[in-house]
C-alpha cells in the first residue's frame, strides 16, 4: 500500500511545483533587466524577447554596430550601452547608467551572458595569459559586473541569472572555459544562499552545444593553428600533426551536431526572470539533459573513459 500512497504524493508534489512555476511575477512593463553580451547569440535573443514582452530592456553590447543593429530590431523601450566586463572603469560607468534608469525601483533583473571560449585547446599548448583571458570575460567580469549591481538588486527583491555551461560540470576540453564555468557555478551556489534572506534569486543556466559565434568552427580551428605554431618542437613531436588535425575536424562535427534552437536557452532565462518560483539551475540543450549532466554524476574512470573515446590519442601516447 505505502508504494502507492508514495507515488501519489511525489505526484502532487510534481504537480505543485509546475503550478507554481507557470505563475508570472506581475507588472512587467515596470521591471528593468540588464543583460551582457547583447551583440548576438542568447544575449540579443533574449533581449528581443524581453523588449516584446513589455519589459524595460538594458542591452549592455560590447560594439556599436551591435548596439545599433539591436536597437534597429526592438522597441523605443530597449536601450543599449556600450560595456566591456573586462573594464573596471566599463563597468563602473554602467553601474551608474542603470541606477539612472531604474532609481529607487531598483534593478529586477542581471542577466550574465557575456563570454568566450578561445583560446581552447590541449592545456599543455596554452600559456598563461590565454587562461587569463578567457577567465577575465567569463568569470571575473561576471563577479565585478554583479557586485556593482548588488544594491539595486536587492532594492528590487529581483533575480541574477548567470550563464553556466555543462561544460562547468564536466570538462571536455582545455582552456579557461570550462575553468571558468565551474567558476560561475560554485559564484552562483554562494551568492544564492547570501541573496535568499533579500529576495533575491540565483538561477544558474546549463547549456549544451548551440550554434552560436562562440561556437563557429572556423576561428576556433584558426585559433589551433596559431598555437600549434607557437609549440616547441618537442611538443609538436609528441602529440603528432594528426592530433592538430582530428582536434579541428571534432571541433567541427560538435558544431553540426549543435542545436540551432537558441530559443530554449532563452526560454530558460525569461523563465528564471519571469516565474514566481524560478529554478535554481537549467538545464538547456538534448546533450545537456541526456548526455552532460548524467555524465557529470558517473564516477570518473566512466566518465574519462566515454570522453575520451571522442579524443585523437598523441603519437606518443597510448589508446
Amino acid at each position: 500500500m505505502w508504494p502507492y500512497a508514495v507515488a501519489v504524493l511525489l505526484a502532487l508534489l510534481l504537480l505543485r511545483r509546475w503550478h507554481r512555476e507557470r505563475q508570472p511575477v506581475p507588472r512587467l512593463s515596470e521591471k528593468h533587466v540588464l543583460i551582457t553580451g547583447c551583440d548576438s547569440g542568447f544575449g540579443k535573443l533574449l533581449a528581443r524577447q524581453l523588449d516584446a514582452r513589455g519589459l524595460r530592456v538594458l542591452a549592455a553590447c560590447l560594439t556599436d554596430s551591435g548596439a545599433a543593429e539591436l536597437r534597429a530590431a526592438s522597441s523605443e523601450r530597449l536601450h543599449t550601452v556600450l560595456l566591456d566586463v573586462t573594464c573596471s572603469k566599463s563597468i563602473a560607468r554602467v553601474a551608474a547608467w542603470v541606477r539612472e534608469r531604474v532609481g529607487d525601483q531598483g534593478l529586477w533583473g542581471l542577466v550574465n551572458n557575456a563570454g568566450i571560449a578561445i583560446p581552447a585547446a590541449p592545456n599543455e599548448w596554452l600559456s598563461k595569459e590565454d587562461f587569463v583571458k578567457v577567465l577575465n570575460v567569463n568569470l571575473v567580469g561576471l563577479v565585478e559586473v554583479t557586485l556593482s549591481l548588488l544594491p539595486l538588486l536587492r532594492r528590487a527583491r529581483g533575480r541574477v541569472v548567470n550563464v553556466a555551461s555543462v561544460m562547468g560540470r564536466v570538462s571536455c576540453f582545455g582552456g579557461g572555459y570550462c575553468i571558468s564555468k565551474f567558476g560561475v557555478e560554485a559564484f552562483s551556489d554562494s551568492l544564492r544562499r547570501e541573496l535568499r534572506p533579500f529576495g533575491v534569486r540565483v538561477s544558474i543556466i546549463e547549456p549544451g552545444g548551440f550554434q552560436t559565434g562562440m561556437t563557429d568552427p572556423a576561428p576556433l580551428v584558426e585559433g589551433f593553428l596559431r598555437l600549434w605554431e607557437r609549440l616547441p618542437a618537442e611538443t609538436q613531436a609528441a602529440y603528432g600533426r594528426h592530433y592538430l588535425d582530428k582536434y579541428a575536424k571534432s571541433t567541427t562535427l560538435m558544431h553540426r551536431l549543435s542545436s540551432s534552437r537558441l530559443s530554449h536557452v532563452t526560454d530558460a532565462m525569461t523563465h528564471a526572470l519571469l516565474s514566481r518560483c524560478p529554478r535554481s539551475r537549467y538545464a538547456a540543450g538534448w546533450d545537456a539533459c541526456l548526455i552532460f549532466l548524467p555524465l557529470s554524476y558517473c564516477p570518473a574512470w566512466l566518465s574519462d573513459t566515454i570522453i575520451g573515446f571522442f579524443l585523437p590519442v598523441p603519437a606518443s601516447g597510448t589508446p
